[in-house]
Formats: structure tokens, C-alpha cells, sequence
């Protein structure tokens, strides 16, 4: 690639490298998730909501350790941060181990818990990290390509965890060994990427102050800015409708279609992989279109898509519902930089503020799965479909503030999905 270097004749290819193992990790181990959840709900003979804290627990940590997470890169810097990032999410991962040997379903929620706290730290130290890195003309396209490899992790996982794990599902009942390998090896993997980042010479980059003609407001808090309050909510609906879609796709088209588990998992590749040739086609429309017009659209076209799915049956209700995961490639992005446009110096601290309202991915997918338990697919979804039609809102008015001074920011996102 180019610009990988600096005036100075540094070299960050190799840290470059390393990024992208972090991104395609956090995206695969992410998605990993949703073949988690069908696989305890039968081990464990779960409703669909005691099968949905599999995500609670692992979203919860960004509400918990999002600040924290902060404070610890801060102080031991942007490397250390990661190997410590891997470190931890590694050690979650091989806590499946004991908790596949007792078969305890807290146990898993427990390990989860700690693998969430790994990938929290990663991508609070490889954010800011990887847009210093380099000219500050080509943030963008580092940017771009990390959050590419990241989305090739989340399009991978559902196929693993088909072959590897949901295969064996139907003679895993009252045994959870089905993951207890691949999570080990997983965890192997983390604990060797983690001590070849700590030997690797990474290069040192410092933040830049705060701009001294961004605006600023005296006397009034950062909640004082109406589309960030807006958009705190907005990314809470968002990532809660992305994952709860994701968490419950393979159960719902499995039913749909009358398919074993582990073949519906293989179409949730689709819902991920849309979200891979989504950000392709974004970059390229969001250079001529107003980001708050191309989100409207986009929220639009997923009210229609699940309202067609959970009418219909068969193929359509399947299709329809997986070409979701196309129409959320840009959303997150779009949400970010127009929550935090015209915040000057309350800038960094909307950003950590954001990454909280990631917990979103924690709270929907439950109340999902209640819905299910209750009252059948059709009603359930009807839940990420009113987080989409507060999108809507968002994007024709919610992102509107009367303090906006600056133009929008670089509608790239400094996280990963």
C-alpha cells in the first residue's frame, strides 16, 4: 500500500501488519458470537433470552470498560495497550476450557465476560493508533482497508463456526466440548500475537492537541450538544439492531427454511459479508452524497427489508433479512461523525462517550430474544425494526445542531463491526 511512511523516513508497514491481525481478530472473535448463542441455546435446553446473554455479557463490557479501557492506554500507551488487549482476550479464551469440562453455562458467560475486556482494550488503543499513523492526508485509506480485513474477520466467522462447532451440535447435548477446542486454539493464537507485539518496534506516535480555534462553549457541558444526545442514542439502536439480527439469524432460518443449525449458520456469512461490500460501495458514495441523506436511505431500505422478511416465508423471508447486514456497512460511520461534528475540544471525550453506547449490542439482542420466547418471530423483530426507524429520525433531524460550526468529519469510523 501506499503512504506507509512519514517525512521523516519511519516505516509503519509492520505496524500496519500488525492492525490488521487486531481488526480481522476482534471482527472474527466478535461474530464468533452468533454461533455461540444456537449452540448453548441447545446444550443448555435455553430460552432465546437466557441465550441471548451471550451477547449481554460480551456487549455489557463496553459500558463498563470503555472509560477505563481508556485511562489504562493513556497511561501504558497505544502498544502495550494492545498486547495487553490480546493478553486478556486470550486468557477469556482459554477459560472455555474449564467451563466446557464443568459444562456450566455462567462459566462461559464469566469467560466471555474477560475476552470482551481484551477486544475493549484493543480497540481503545488501535483506533487513535492507526489514524496518527502515518500523513494525516491518508488517514482514510488506512482506515479503510484495516476496517476491510476487520470485516473479512466477521464474513470468516460464521463458517468456522459452522464446521467447527454447530456441526457437532446435535451431539453436544449435556456436553459443551464442541467449543472447547477451538477456543483453545483461538486463545493460543491471541497469546502468540500478543508476544510478538510486545517484541516487534512499533512506532511511537503522540496525539496532537486539540485545535485552539475549535469551538468551545463556556459554562455548558458536552451534553449540551444536541446531536450528540441524539446520536448517543442512535448508536445504541444501531449496534443493538446489527447484533440482534446477527445473534438470531441462524435459529430464525433455520425455522424458516426447516435447515439443520450449522447449514443456516453458513448464510449468516451473507449478512456479514454484505456489511464487507457495503463499506466498498459507501467509500465511493459517500465522497458525492450527504452522509445524513445516504443513513436515512439506508435505515429506509431496512424497515422495508425486514418488514418483507417477517411477512413472507421461505427464501424471500431469508434473503431479505440477510441483505440487512448490506444496508448497515455505512451506518455506524455516518452515526459517529455526525454525533461528534462541530464538538471541537468536547471531541475526544464524545468519542469515548460513543463507544459506551456500543452496550446497545448488549440490551436489544436480549429483549429480543424475550419477544421470541413470548410471542413468536414476526413480533420479535419488530424491535431492530423500530431501532431502524429511529435511524430515520436521526438522519433527517436528530443530527441537526445549532452549535455545528465545523464540517462534518471524515465519515470513516475509528471502529471496527
Amino acid at each position: 500500500m501506499t503512504g506507509t511512511g512519514d517525512a521523516q523516513g519511519r516505516c509503519y508497514t509492520p505496524a500496519l501488519v500488525v492492525l490488521a491481525i487486531l481488526y480481522f481478530m476482534m471482527g472474527f472473535i466478535t461474530c464468533l458470537n452468533d454461533t455461540l448463542v444456537p449452540f448453548f441455546k441447545t446444550g443448555f435446553t435455553l430460552s432465546y433470552a437466557q441465550s441471548a446473554l451471550v451477547q449481554f455479557y460480551f456487549f455489557l463490557t463496553y459500558a463498563v470498560m470503555s472509560v477505563p479501557a481508556g485511562r489504562i492506554v493513556e497511561k501504558v500507551g497505544f502498544k502495550r495497550g494492545m498486547v495487553y488487549g490480546f493478553a486478556a482476550a486470550g486468557a477469556g479464551a482459554f477459560l472455555f476450557y474449564p467451563a466446557s469440562l464443568l459444562h456450566q453455562y455462567p462459566l462461559f458467560l464469566g469467560a466471555l465476560f474477560i475476552l470482551a475486556i481484551g477486544i475493549v482494550l484493543l480497540q481503545v488503543a488501535a483506533n487513535p493508533y492507526i489514524t496518527l499513523l502515518g500523513r494525516p492526508e491518508t488517514a482514510s485509506s488506512r482506515l479503510t482497508l484495516i476496517q476491510g480485513v476487520g470485516s473479512i474477520g466477521t464474513t470468516v466467522a460464521p463458517l468456522f463456526g459452522a464446521h467447527f462447532i454447530l456441526s457437532n451440535v446435535s451431539t453436544s447435548h449435556a456436553s459443551s466440548d464442541a467449543v472447547s477446542t477451538p477456543y483453545l486454539g483461538i486463545g493460543g493464537l491471541l497469546v502468540v500475537i500478543a508476544l510478538v507485539v510486545s517484541f516487534i518496534a512499533l512506532p511511537k506516535v503522540v496525539a496532537a492537541n486539540p485545535r485552539r480555534d475549535a469551538p468551545d462553549v463556556p459554562g455548558k457541558g458536552i451534553f449540551s450538544f444536541r446531536n450528540l444526545n441524539f446520536g448517543l442514542v442512535g448508536l445504541f439502536m444501531y449496534v443493538g439492531a446489527e447484533v440482534a439480527i446477527g445473534t438470531f439469524l441462524t435459529n430464525y432460518i433455520a425455522d424458516v427454511i426447516g435447515v439443520e443449525e450449522h447449514m443456516a449458520n453458513s448464510y449468516v456469512t451473507f449478512y456479514w459479508g454484505g456489511m464487507l461490500v457495503g463499506r466498498l460501495i459507501g467509500a465511493a458514495l459517500l465522497k458525492f452524497s450527504k452522509p445524513q441523506r445516504v443513513l436515512v436511505y439506508a435505515a429506509l431500505a431496512s424497515v422495508a427489508l425486514i418488514t418483507v422478511s417477517i411477512f413472507s416465508t421461505g427464501f424471500i423471508a431469508v434473503w431479505t433479512m440477510i441483505a440487512v447486514g448490506l444496508c448497515n456497512s455505512v451506518m455506524f460511520a455516518i452515526i459517529f461523525s455526525l454525533s461528534v461534528r462541530g464538538l471541537g475540544t468536547y471531541t475526544t471525550k464524545a468519542s469515548g462517550l460513543l463507544s459506551s453506547a456500543i452496550v446497545g449490542g448488549a440490551v436489544i439482542p436480549f429483549f429480543q430474544g424475550v419477544l421470541v420466547d413470548a410471542h413468536g418471530w414476526q413480533w420479535s423483530f419488530v424491535l431492530p425494526l423500530l431501532c431502524y426507524v429511529y435511524l430515520i429520525f436521526f438522519g433527517i433531524s436528530g443530527y441537526k445542531s445549532i452549535r455545528a460550526a465545523n464540517p462534518v468529519m471524515d465519515v470513516t469510523s475509528n471502529k471496527i463491526h
